[in-house]
């Protein structure tokens, strides 16, 4: 077979541009080396976490807040894990299904196999039988796969990464995990509301350490209340497994040798680009020392025709920075001029309560020496948040000190992971702080708390505090 383009990878990355490809007319194919489409995000990673935290907070709130919602339960409340993690694997099933129905609908040929280089226009397909097309153009979208620490022993036991603690067979008694960025703390998130003990060992000083450093503050004063525990400046030595105990070594911040004990050990350090296995040699390319492959401007590598997406290149590891790239490349093929600004790629961490952000932190507005003002609101001053009860967190504004255009937009509440997108949209058309605070919002809603942190930031006005 002969095509236009051919995608290596049906993530987000990966699947999106088949789509998009397809309606600009290209011959597509899509090769994918697992039996399902949907990459890591719809397989293990965005969807099936995110049905395991809702399952979680239904479980959490019934033991915590129903009482005093009056809703009275007679009898124990009990979790049922096998049943959350069929649920959850129902959800999976669905949307991978869905995105086997969309390549149908575009005419996209879809391959079950590793896809590799033979050079730049012959691609072989290993998998059930072997065989090789032809293609114009090929798009790189095989993502990423979870990166570990050396000393750390990883059996997919008991020292596990985020793909088997979707599917874990207990509640931990007492949860370990290493680092304290997105994925640990929402995992973490789903184990703590069952009833685990949660011990977050981190590097740095912070939690979410690439996000704005109030919404780490405050969403850690959140999650101590929830029953986890943080060991900041520490670096972990060893990680390993002796019957049903794990132990994890570390130096703390005074250089002393420190050890934890638990039963089950979430390694969450980040994730290393998955360029394995497609002979990019045969083509002449090489990767960094995070498996990534480097592209220009227009997301073609240094083989002509060869592009990349999503995970393999630089750049936020994020489900819709992927998709975004998907689309850009594909447009840049059919000859039109897309546009990505990176800097309103949002980022969001689905705790509860949710944190989100977009634009520049105050640590890099301030790093900048750049002039800004700040309008900050607390969620516990709406009406909406103390009707449901959702009162931790606040809206942060950023704006430039003489133009007022919003510089960056943080938060952390209920929702905020869909909030977001206001903002994303207010910077994408440069809007300043007094445009938000002039436009009318519902009430009650927590969107208001975007219009009262934005008048906070224009004239030190609030209406509501």
């Amino acid at each position: 077979m002969k095509y236009d383009v051919t995608i290596i990878g049906s993530g987000p990355g990966g699947y999106v541009a088949a789509i998009r490809c397809a309606q600009l007319g290209m011959k597509t194919a899509l090769i994918e080396k697992y039996s399902t489409l949907g990459g890591t995000c719809l397989n293990v990673g965005c969807i099936p976490s995110k049905a395991m935290l809702d399952s979680s907070e239904h479980y959490h709130n019934a033991v915590h807040t129903f009482t005093t919602h009056g809703i009275d339960i007679k009898g124990n409340i009990e979790v049922n894990l096998k049943q959350m993690v069929e649920r959850k694997n129902g959800v999976v099933k669905q949307t991978c299904d869905g995105i086997g129905f969309l390549m149908k609908k575009n005419k996209v040929d879809v391959y079950k196999g590793i896809g590799s280089f033979v050079n730049k226009n012959k691609i072989k397909v290993t998998g059930e039988q072997t065989l090789e097309i032809e293609t114009d153009k090929v798009i790189i979208a095989t993502g990423s796969k979870p990166a570990s620490l050396p000393g750390i022993e990883i059996d997919k036991k008991r020292v596990i990464t985020s793909t088997e603690a979707l599917n874990m067979t207990e509640v931990p008694k007492q949860m370990i995990i290493i680092g304290g960025g997105v994925i640990g703390l929402e995992l973490g998130s789903v184990y703590a509301r069952l009833g685990a003990k949660v011990s977050v060992i981190e590097y740095t000083s912070s939690i979410i350490p690439t996000m704005d450093g109030a919404l780490g503050k405050e969403l850690q004063r959140v999650l101590r209340k929830q029953g986890f525990d943080f060991h900041f400046n520490h670096k972990v030595k060893s990680a390993k497994t002796k019957g049903k105990e794990v132990t994890v070594v570390a130096d703390n911040e005074k250089g002393e040798e420190v050890t934890f004990t638990g039963d089950y050990c979430l390694v969450s350090v980040g994730r290393r680009a998955f360029t394995d296995g497609l002979g990019l040699e045969n083509i002449g390319l090489k990767t960094d020392e995070r498996g990534r492959v480097e592209t220009d401007a227009h997301l073609e590598t240094a083989v002509k025709g060869v592009y990349a997406v999503g995970d393999v290149v630089k750049g936020a590891m994020l489900a819709h920075k992927a998709e975004e790239e998907g689309v850009f490349v594909a447009e840049i093929m059919a000859g039109q001029k897309p546009h990505i600004n990176y800097n309103l790629i949002p980022g969001v961490v689905y705790t509860w309560p949710e944190v989100a952000g977009v634009g520049a932190t105050e640590e890099e507005l301030k790093k900048a020496g750049s002039k800004y003002k700040v309008g900050s609101f607390p969620m516990r001053a709406l009406g909406r948040a103390r009707a449901s009860g959702d009162i931790d967190g606040f809206v942060k504004v950023l704006a430039d000190a003489e133009t007022d255009e919003v510089l960056g937009v943080h938060m952390i509440g209920p929702r905020v992971a869909d909030l977001i997108a206001e903002a994303v949209t207010a910077m994408e058309f440069r809007a300043s702080a007094e445009d938000i605070s002039r436009m009318s919002h519902a009430h009650p809603t927590y969107a208001e708390a975007v219009k009262e942190a934005a008048l906070v930031a224009t004239a030190n006005r609030a209406l509501h505090m």
